[in-house]
């Protein structure tokens, strides 16, 4: 059929229309950018002084470690200078450790526990000191590990064992009760790092 225009109509044309839009509006909902959207940190902000971070969780002093994770990976990239004095500071970062908590993952037949996991969800956010603009925040952030609740369970030729303290002979040498509590303190800071390094990466992007 012809359009008044003298045109002729294509379904094909317009199912690829809809396809661009579809692929837009899914792009938008997924939080993907597109080049030349992208938002980094402002220049203007070199130094952060880093807010102890407030404990709602029953883990006592899980809200120091973070602080120290944290201000020690932005003294180790150097990209934003950590000051101890808050009017020394561009901007503030503060936090909330909202949940650190270990639960069960499996079980064998007679209930015993093989693994753990163990998570942490934080709130964060960082504005600038002088007019209190918000810059970045992240809420609900959440990461987990998993550590052994049983000999029986360690692989010892996994990456995280190998950058563990313990090795095939503490394995063996070790009830499941003492390798438990050293595997869930070696998954304690493997956590509180790889949240100090995701954090001050998002920080960067202000993603």
């Amino acid at each position: 059929m012809k359009k008044a225009t003298g045109e002729i109509e294509n379904p094909k044309s317009k199912i690829q229309n809809w396809a661009v839009v579809v692929f837009l509006l899914w792009g938008a909902g997924c939080g993907y950018r597109f080049s030349g959207t992208e938002k980094g940190l402002p220049a203007d902000v070199r130094a952060v002084f880093v807010e102890s971070f407030v404990n709602s969780s029953p883990d006592v002093g899980i809200e120091s470690e973070i602080t120290l994770a944290l201000k020690s990976e932005f003294r180790r990239q150097g990209r934003l200078r950590v000051v101890d004095r808050i009017e020394q500071a561009d901007a503030v970062l503060s936090g909330v450790v909202r949940a650190f908590e270990s639960h069960v993952l499996s079980a064998n037949r007679r209930d015993e526990a093989l693994q753990y996991e163990v998570a942490l969800v934080v709130d964060m956010s960082l504005r600038r000191r002088v007019s209190n603009e918000l810059l970045w925040r992240a809420q609900g952030t959440r990461l987990a590990e998993i550590y052994s609740g049983s000999r029986g369970a360690v692989v010892t030729s996994s990456s995280d064992f190998a950058r563990g303290t313990l090795n095939s002979t503490d394995v063996r040498r070790l009830t499941d009760v003492q390798l438990t509590e050293t595997s869930s303190q070696e998954a304690r800071g493997r956590l509180i790092d790889r949240l100090a390094r995701e954090l001050h990466q998002r920080i960067l992007e202000l993603f």
